[in-house]
C-alpha cells in the first residue's frame, strides 16, 4: 500500500503516525511492515511522540518486532548493514522512555546486546545506535531491578571499555558508571575491579595533568571511583592512582581558590580519607604540610559555615561540611598517633588549637537544633564527629560539652527509641559524601566520650539526671542481642563488641562512683541478669576474651552492691556466672621456664598474652571484687573448691621463683586467699595441706600467715 507522508509533508504528525500504526497492524509481509516502521522510527527520532502515542506504538508492535529486527542479519537492498538493528534499537529506546517498559524482562534481557554495541567499532552509520543504547541503559538504571541486572550482565566492564576507548558517547559511559557506583558500589568493584581501576587510572592521570576547570570537574567525579574496599593501597596500580591524586590535590589546595573550586577538592580529599585513612599522604615534610593544610582548611570551612549561619547557607553547605568532619576526624587520629607520626609535635599542637575552635562551632550549631531537625543526617554527622573529639580530648571545651549533654542524651535516646536496628557499619559508610544510608545509632559514637565523662563529678551528675544510665542499660541489652546473633567464628572486632566493652567501662565508673544509683535503679538489676547469663556463653570463645574480662569484672563489682538481689541467692545463673568468673581469673597465669635461671617463673598464660594489655587492669580489679564477694555469698567458697583453684594456685606458687611474682600480683592473690580462709574451714584446710604456711611466708603474705595461724 502507498504509505502516508509524515508530518513535515502533511502537517499532521499524530494523524500520520496513527495511519502508520494501522498499516503496521494490517501489514501482510515484512516489506510492508518495514516501510511503515521507517516512518514510525522517523517520528520517534524527531521527538514527535508523546507518552500516549508511544504506548500506542508499543501496543501495535510489542517486543516481538524489535526483537526480530535486532536478530536480522540481511539488510534491505542498498541499506547499511546495521539498518534492521538500528531500527530495533530506536524502537526499544522509545519504549524505554516509559519507566514501566524500561524494567520489563524483554528490555533487561537485551543488556548483553547493548553491551556488544558499546564495544563494537563505531562508524558514522552506527552513531545513532550508540545513542539509542545509552538511552536504553540510562532508563534501565533508573528502574528497581535495573542496577543489579546491569552489574550481573557485564555492563560495568562494557562502560569502562567504552569510556577508555574515548569514542562517541564516552562521556555518557562515565555518567552511567557514576550512577551505577552510587547504587551498587560494592558489587561493581567485586565483579569488575580491574576495569574500574583502569578508569580511575585514566581519571587520576587527567586530574594531575589538567591546568583548567577540568581539574575541578574531575574533583566531582573522582570520589565515585574510590572504593571503600578492598583498599587501593593493596596493589601497585591503585597506589599509583593515589600518588597522582595526592599530587593533584596538593596543587589544587596550595593555590588561591574560590569557594566553588575548594568545596569539590575537600570532598575528594574526604573520600580518600574514608577509603584509605591517611595512607595516601606520603611521609616527610611535604606530606605533613599537606595534611596540616587539609585539616586547617576543613576547620576554617566548619567555622565559617556554622558560627554565624543563615539557614539557607548551612543547607547548601551540609555536604562539604560533612566532608570536613571526615578530615577533622583524621586530624584527631594523626595528632594522637605516636608510631611513625606524619605530623611534628609543633604541628600537632597548632592543629589541636584550630580543631578546638572548629568543635566550638559544632557545639554552637548543635545548640540551635530544633526538634523537627533531629532526623537530618547532617545533625547525625555533627554528633558523630563531636563524639570522636570527646573520645580523645577530655579537657578542652568541657563547660560547653557539659551544657550540651542534655541534648546529646535526648538525641541519642530519640534515635534509639525510633528503633533503627543496631548495625555494624564501617565508619566510612556513615558519611553522606558516599551516599550511604545512615545508621541512626548515635550512641555508638558517644560511648567513648561518656566513658571519660562518667569518671568526673559534674558531667556524671548531668548524665544521671538526664536518665543516661537507663538508656545505656537498654542499649547494652540490644547490643548483646546483636552480638549473640552474629557468627561465632573468630572475626575482626565489630563495632557491637567495641560498644559493649565501652559500656562496661561506663558502668564500672558508675559502680565505683555512684553505688547508691546502682543499688536503687531497677535497670541495674536487669543488667545484672544479662551479665549472669552472658559470661558463661562468652568465656569459652577465646576471641571474645576482652569482652569476657569486662563482663566478669563488672558482674563481680555489681554483685557486691546488689547482694540482696533474688538473682544472686545461689541461683543456677549466679553459680554459673561465678564459676565462669573464677575460671577467667584462675587461668590467667602459669609457670614457664625462666631464661635467666634454671628455674620456673610466673607468666601470663599463652591464651591471655595477646589480650593482656587490654585486660590486665580488669583482671586485678576482678580479683579485688571477688575478694569482696566471698564474705557476702556463703556458697562462693564451695564454687572455688569445685574449680580446684586453691590446689592449682598453691602448686604455682610452690614451683616458681618468688622473685618472678611481683608485689601487685602477690597482693591480689593474698586478698582472695585470706577471704577464702576466713569464710571456709574447708578452704583453710586445703591451703594448709598444700604447704600454705611455707609459701605464705616465702612471698611475705603476712595477712594470710596470720589467718592460717588462727585456730
Amino acid at each position: 500500500p502507498r504509505l502516508p507522508a509524515m508530518a513535515s509533508d502533511s502537517g499532521d504528525g499524530h494523524a500520520t503516525l496513527k495511519r502508520c500504526l494501522g498499516v503496521l497492524r494490517d501489514a501482510r509481509n515484512d516489506s510492508e511492515q518495514f516501510a511503515a516502521l521507517l516512518l514510525v522510527t522517523k517520528a520517534v527520532k524527531a521527538g514527535d511522540v508523546d507518552a500516549k502515542t508511544r504506548r500506542q506504538i508499543f501496543d501495535a508492535i510489542g517486543f516481538t518486532f524489535p526483537n526480530r529486527l535486532l536478530t536480522s542479519r540481511q539488510p534491505p537492498a542498498g541499506c547499511p548493514p546495521h539498518t534492521f538493528r538500528a531500527l530495533g534499537l530506536t524502537l526499544l529506546a522509545c519504549f524505554c522512555t516509559d519507566p514501566e517498559l524500561a524494567g520489563h524482562s524483554q528490555i533487561l534481557n537485551k543488556i548483553p546486546t547493548f553491551n556488544d554495541i558499546l564495544l563494537s567499532p563505531c562508524d558514522p552509520d552506527s552513531i545513532s545506535m550508540v545513542d539509542d543504547v545509552y538511552q536504553c541503559l540510562s532508563a534501565v538504571l533508573a528502574t528497581a531491578r535495573g542496577p543489579k541486572e546491569l552489574v550481573t550482565k557485564g555492563t560495568v566492564s562494557a562502560l569502562c571499555q567504552a569510556y577508555l576507548n574515548g569514542g562517541h558517547g564516552s562521556d555518557r559511559a562515565l555518567t552511567l558508571l557514576v550512577g551505577l557506583l552510587a547504587i551498587a558500589e560494592a558489587k561493581c568493584w567485586q565483579r569488575d575491579a580491574p576495569q574500574l581501576l583502569a578508569v580511575l587510572s585514566k581519571l587520576s592521570g587527567d586530574f594531575l595533568k589538567a591546568e583548567d576547570m577540568t581539574k575541578f570537574e574531575l574533583c566531582e567525579v573522582l570520589p565515585h571511583f574510590i572504593p571503600l574496599s578492598p583498599p587501593l593501597t593493596e596493589n601497585s596500580q591503585g597506589s599509583e592512582c593515589l600518588c597522582r591524586l595526592y599530587k593533584g590535590l596538593a596543587d589544587v589546595l596550595g593555590s588561591k581558590l574560590s569557594q566553588s573550586q575548594r568545596d569539590p577538592a575537600l570532598k575528594l580529599a574526604a573520600g580518600l580519607v574514608q577509603a584509605c585513612g591517611a595512607e595516601w599522604i606520603p611521609a616527610g615534610s611535604a606530606g605533613s604540610k599537606f595534611l596540616a593544610l587539609l585539616v586547617n582548611l576543613a576547620c576554617v570551612e566548619v567555622r565559617l559555615t556554622l558560627e554565624e549561619p543563615g539557614p539557607m547557607e548551612v543547607e547548601g553547605k551540609k555536604e562539604v561540611v560533612t566532608a570536613c568532619y571526615v578530615l577533622m576526624e583524621m586530624g584527631i587520629q594523626e595528632c594522637l598517633r605516636e608510631e611513625s607520626p606524619l605530623l611534628e609535635n609543633v604541628q600537632k599542637m597548632q592543629l589541636m588549637r584550630v580543631m578546638e575552635e572548629a568543635f566550638g562551632a559544632v557545639i554552637f550549631c548543635l545548640r540551635q537544633v530544633k526538634q523537627e531537625d533531629l532526623q537530618d543526617p547532617f545533625i547525625f554527622a555533627s554528633v558523630r564527629v563531636l563524639g570522636a573529639w570527646m573520645a580523645e580530648e577530655t579537657s578542652s571545651l568541657k563547660q560547653e560539652i557539659c551544657e550540651l549533654l542534655p541534648f546529646l542524651v535526648d538525641y541519642a535516646r530519640k534515635l534509639f527509641k525510633e528503633g533503627s536496628p543496631a548495625v555494624s557499619l564501617p565508619q566510612a559508610e556513615l558519611v553522606s559524601t558516599k551516599g550511604a544510608a545512615l545508621a541512626q545509632d548515635a550512641l555508638r559514637f558517644l560511648l567513648p566520650g561518656f566513658c571519660h565523662l562518667t569518671a568526673e563529678d559534674r558531667p556524671r551528675d548531668i548524665l544521671i539526671s538526664e536518665g543516661a544510665p537507663a538508656l545505656l542499660c537498654e542499649y547494652f541489652l540490644q547490643q548483646w542481642e546483636v552480638l549473640t546473633s552474629e557468627s561465632t567464628a573468630p572475626a575482626p572486632l565489630t563495632s557491637t563488641e567495641m560498644s559493649l566493652q565501652t559500656l562496661c567501662g561506663i558502668f564500672l565508673n558508675l559502680v565505683v562512683t555512684a553505688p547508691d544509683l546502682v543499688r536503687r535503679d531497677k535497670v541495674f538489676s536487669s543488667l545484672m541478669d544479662v551479665l549472669l547469663n552472658s559470661l558463661p556463653l562468652l568465656l569459652p570463645q577465646k576471641h571474645h576474651l576482652v569482652l569476657a574480662a569486662n563482663i566478669a569484672t563488672l558482674g563481680l563489682m555489681m554483685a557486691r552492691i546488689l547482694v540482696g538481689s533474688a538473682a544472686l541467692q545461689g541461683t543456677k545463673s549466679a553459680k554459673e556466672f561465678f564459676g565462669a568468673a573464677i575460671r577467667f581469673l584462675s587461668e590467667a597465669h602459669t609457670a614457664q621456664a625462666d631464661p635467666s635461671s634454671d628455674g620456673l617463673a610466673v607468666a601470663v598464660s599463652p591464651s591471655y598474652v595477646s589480650a593482656w594489655d587490654d585486660i590486665c587492669e580488669l583482671w586485678f580489679l576482678g580479683m579485688q571484687a571477688l575478694a569482696g564477694c566471698i564474705p557476702l555469698f556463703p556458697w562462693l567458697p564451695h564454687a572455688v573448691l569445685q574449680a580446684r583453684w586453691l590446689q592449682a594456685l598453691s602448686q604455682l606458687l610452690s614451683r616458681v621463683a618468688p622473685s618472678s611474682v611481683d608485689f601487685e600480683l602477690v597482693t591480689a592473690f593474698q586478698a582472695v586467699l585470706v577471704e577464702l580462709a576466713r569464710a571456709s574451714e574447708q578452704c583453710r584446710d586445703v591451703i594448709l595441706s598444700h604447704h600454705g604456711t611455707e609459701w605464705a611466708s616465702l612471698y611475705g603474705m603476712a595477712a594470710l600467715e596470720q589467718c592460717l595461724a588462727e585456730q
